[in-house]
This record gives structure tokens, C-alpha cells and sequence, in this order.
């Protein structure tokens, strides 16, 4: 009588449980000999470690130091029964550097589909993981949400709504006159970009800024905001404008 459909799947379990148990045994059967010293050993484990082998299921792999040290462990502790996993633990797992590259595939370009990204691991490598193993990768590790530049939000730039409600103040490093260094300062409305007031000046500090500020508010008026490069101290010009910081400004001043 033959065998059920659940006991071919069990005995399956078994020879490819067998089957990992020995890959690991072959492995390790040299630099578990215990003659060797530490040395010997940690030589021979990082050649191991540095070379592609032939997995259980036909699949290129490589395994870690660390992994291999945890089979020599085991084996020395329980013989090969314990390089055995357990049948339910013996599915076929892609290796982790495998992934590690379908992953640095779909974060090169996002636009790549798990079936693009296996065509590439099986043109490079002659083997790739199941298609939907990738796709689970992806959406485990959320690179599924990634965009690529073209469809990535644009965010454009920020304006003002009306002229007068904010003005931009900033120095200009500029000529010298008779070996003195100068410096242009200048308030622009944000949003016709007109230059409210500018002034030249032989020192970089608030003085020679508030000397460019003050025609400004005499002949446009008081803004609602006014913006300035960063400072050690705030600006601090005559009128009703008070200093204030905005994460986005490093220093600035409001009505």
C-alpha cells in the first residue's frame, strides 16, 4: 500500500532535513577536527566563510563565521544528529545575501518589479528565489512604498501670498575699495522680489544691516515679516519689529 499525500510530504521533510545536516556536515568536517588549534581554525573557518558552496537545494550560498563556529558547536555537542534541523525547520531559505541584493536592486530603481529583480539574480547568479518570495521581502521591508525621482512629490517653492508680508534680508560680500573689504546689504520683497533698500557698508554686523532696513520702512511701509541671514545677536532695529526664530529662518524679525 502506498503512501498518503501527508506522509510523502513528511518523508520529503526528512531527506531535505537530512540533506542540510550533511551540506552542514561537509562544511565543517575539517575545521571541526579537534587536533586543530584556534588558530588553525579560525584560518580555515574565514576560508570557508570567504568562498560561494553549493546549497542543499543546488542554490549557490555562503555562510557566515558565525554560523559556521555555531555548527562546529553543535556538532562537537551533539554529532551530526545536531546539524539535523528539525523536519519543519527544513524548508528551503534563500539566502540572506541573496536578498540583500533583490533589496539593493529595488532601492537602486524602484520602479523594478519582484519578476524584473529575479531575471537579474538569475542572469548574475544562475539561480534566483521564488518570485513571491521577493515580493514578500519587499513588502516586509516597506520597500514597496519606494517612488522613483520623476514620481516623487514635488514641493516647489515658498512664496509669499502678497508683497509687504515678508521681506528677505541678507549681505552681499563685495569689492574692495582701497584695501578695505565692503559689503552690499539689501531687503527684497518676497513676493514681487523688488529690492526694498540696499546699502553698502565696510563691516558685516547689525549696524550697517539696520542701515539698509531703515529707508526701506520709510518709503514701503512696515512688513509683517522680516527674514535675515543667521546672527549671534538678533537684529534689532528701531520701529515696533521684535526678534523672533523660525526653524526655517535662522534668525528673523516679526511686527
Amino acid at each position: 500500500m502506498g503512501m498518503s499525500k501527508a506522509e510523502e510530504e513528511e518523508q520529503a521533510r526528512l531527506e531535505r532535513a537530512r540533506a542540510i545536516g550533511l551540506f552542514r556536515y561537509m562544511l565543517i568536517r575539517e575545521a571541526a577536527d579537534p587536533a586543530l588549534s584556534s588558530r588553525q581554525r579560525g584560518v580555515m573557518v574565514r576560508e570557508i566563510a570567504a568562498r560561494e558552496h553549493d546549497g542543499p537545494s543546488g542554490q549557490p550560498v555562503r555562510v557566515t563565521r558565525w554560523t559556521l563556529d555555531v555548527w562546529i558547536r553543535a556538532w562537537r555537542q551533539g554529532g551530526f544528529d545536531a546539524l539535523v534541523p528539525s523536519p519543519r525547520q527544513s524548508q528551503p531559505r534563500t539566502p540572506p545575501e541573496v536578498m540583500a541584493l533583490a533589496a539593493a536592486l529595488k532601492k537602486e530603481n524602484p520602479a523594478r518589479t519582484a519578476a524584473q529583480v529575479q531575471r537579474i539574480l538569475r542572469a548574475q547568479s544562475g539561480w534566483a528565489p521564488d518570485e513571491r518570495t521577493i515580493q514578500r521581502m519587499f513588502n516586509r521591508t516597506g520597500l514597496t512604498a519606494l517612488v522613483t525621482p520623476e514620481a516623487a512629490p514635488v514641493f516647489g517653492r515658498f512664496e509669499a501670498s502678497r508683497p509687504n508680508e515678508i521681506w528677505t534680508g541678507d549681505a552681499l560680500h563685495a569689492i574692495r575699495l582701497d584695501g578695505h573689504k565692503t559689503y552690499l546689504f539689501a531687503f527684497i520683497d518676497d513676493h514681487s522680489r523688488a529690492v526694498m533698500a540696499a546699502r553698502f557698508g565696510f563691516a558685516e554686523d547689525t549696524i550697517r544691516l539696520a542701515a539698509a532696513l531703515r529707508p526701506a520702512l520709510a518709503s514701503r511701509g512696515v512688513p509683517e515679516h522680516v527674514y535675515v541671514d543667521y546672527a549671534e545677536l538678533p537684529v534689532m532695529p528701531t520701529g515696533s519689529l521684535e526678534p523672533v526664530h523660525r526653524p526655517d529662518f535662522q534668525a528673523g524679525m516679526s511686527a
